[in-house]
């Protein structure tokens, strides 16, 4: 298989856990054995599962393509967008990104999926399907849709010629108040999750037809100027060659806490205690003091070092317009080398702890506003300071003025308290230098 996989979004529904640098397919809710596992990894596991020779390409925002390496290491390709244009952008890019520079032919089909269902193995047998229905070309789209469950009013429908496994698309329809429903349900209608599939020849003809580009490099130098549209507005609203695979299996949109609460592994998670009369709740706990709740019922708890939500679960959907008023910087990310965890803020002061994995390191660095002062207090590494080396074990404290270049490496797994002092404190204070 050749799959896209999309993603994107803040994930502002999944506050205090999720936030623009650590969306809900990051967060490790799911269970592999006894190993806590998140979205992303639970997806991944799930296609090498059904097909072990899967190329998986990632499009993604920037901010959130550290988290990626962080918990897939090198098994997928990562398409980087510059910044946000919708959907449409991101599939042209990440197709002319397979076909320029992974040289995968114009002839391959292609499978786009998001990122975040919940689904068991079939979902990507179908997937399989999606895509020998695509190589064929008996159409130049082929959508999944999903089999509706109940008259739902949160996604949009595929409207198919007939109720067959596989259909040409009559029509395709807005999200609906619950008596329209029932009526595109009575018609065999599918729920439009976003997930089709084309040859990389049809987008990348589509795409030329439409936006002023020659190759992947050209496109992703003109991406700021590109216009936000979705890929179903700009495409598949209006493809007249188009069919639709019927999938019967089961699938969950888990983009809230109401939602998550039903597939998540554990009822708790973190340092939490419910007596005996707490009744449908869940709590999830990262910070490192205890949640004591009693007589709980139907709520969410989620405690993080970006905030505190307590909500009664069917009202935790609607949280997203409260969640946009918080305004904080994200207090937790992972990163290619580990995760980064604020944990206190100061006028002139900011201290955050690194937790780096054993082998890896920063980049070679400069911050021209502020001062660093870093004490090692578990592990081992090494750090380069203007050129000059010095090993580290637990103990050690590195003072790093402003203008110094500076990198460490982990020998070890290596927690590292760095203390930031400056009048101007910022992440966009940050200059990239190649260690020689």
């Amino acid at each position: 298989m050749n799959i896209i996989l999309l993603s994107g979004g803040s994930g502002k529904r999944l506050w205090p856990l999720s936030n623009d640098v650590r969306s809900k397919q990051f967060i490790k809710l799911f269970k592999n054995g006894d190993e806590y596992e998140s979205m992303v990894q639970r997806v991944y596991r799930q296609i090498t599962t059904v097909d072990s020779d899967a190329k998986i390409t990632i499009a993604t925002s920037n901010s959130q393509a550290s988290a990626i390496k962080n918990q897939l290491g090198e098994k997928t390709s990562i398409c980087v967008e510059p910044c946000r244009r919708d959907t449409f952008p991101a599939i042209v890019l990440a197709a002319t990104y397979l076909h320029d520079e992974l040289g995968m032919s114009v002839d391959e089909a292609v499978v786009v999926c998001p990122v975040d269902p919940y689904v068991d193995n079939t979902y990507y047998e179908a997937v399989r399907k999606l895509q020998e229905l695509t190589e064929t070309g008996a159409a130049n789209l082929t959508l999944m849709g999903i089999e509706p469950t109940y008259p739902s009013e949160k996604y949009g429908y595929i409207i198919p010629a007939t109720g067959e496994n596989v259909s040409r698309v009559k029509e395709f329809k807005e999200k609906p108040d619950i008596e329209t429903a029932k009526k595109y349900l009575a018609q065999c209608a599918l729920w439009n999750a976003g997930i089709f599939a084309f040859k990389i020849s049809y987008l990348i003809e589509k795409a030329h037809s439409m936006l002023d580009f020659e190759d992947y490099r050209d496109l992703f130098n003109k991406y700021d100027t590109l216009t936000k549209i979705s890929f179903d507005y700009a495409v598949v609203e209006k493809e007249e060659s188009i069919q639709v695979l019927r999938y019967r299996g089961d699938w969950k949109d888990v983009g809230t806490w109401n939602m998550m609460a039903e597939v998540m592994a554990d009822q708790t998670k973190g340092k939490a205690i419910m007596d005996e009369t707490c009744v449908n709740t869940n709590v999830v706990n990262e910070l490192n003091i205890p949640i004591l709740c009693m007589g709980c019922k139907n709520l969410i708890v989620a405690a993080s070092g970006d905030g505190i939500l307590i909500s009664d679960k069917e009202r935790s959907g609607y949280m997203k317009p409260y969640v946009e008023k918080i305004e904080t910087e994200a207090r937790y990310a992972e990163k290619s080398w580990g995760t980064y965890t604020v944990m206190d803020v100061q006028p002139g002061s900011k201290t955050i702890k690194l937790s780096m994995r054993a082998g890896e390191h920063l980049t070679y660095h400069m911050h021209n506003y502020r001062e660093e002062v870093w004490t090692v207090v578990a592990g081992k590494g090494k750090a380069i300071v203007d050129g000059r080396e010095q090993f580290l074990r637990t103990g050690d404290v590195i003072v790093i003025a402003a203008g110094c270049k500076h990198t460490v490496e982990a020998f070890t797994n290596l927690d590292i308290i760095e203390v930031q002092l400056g009048d101007e404190i910022s992440v966009s204070d940050k200059i990239k230098f190649t260690l020689m």
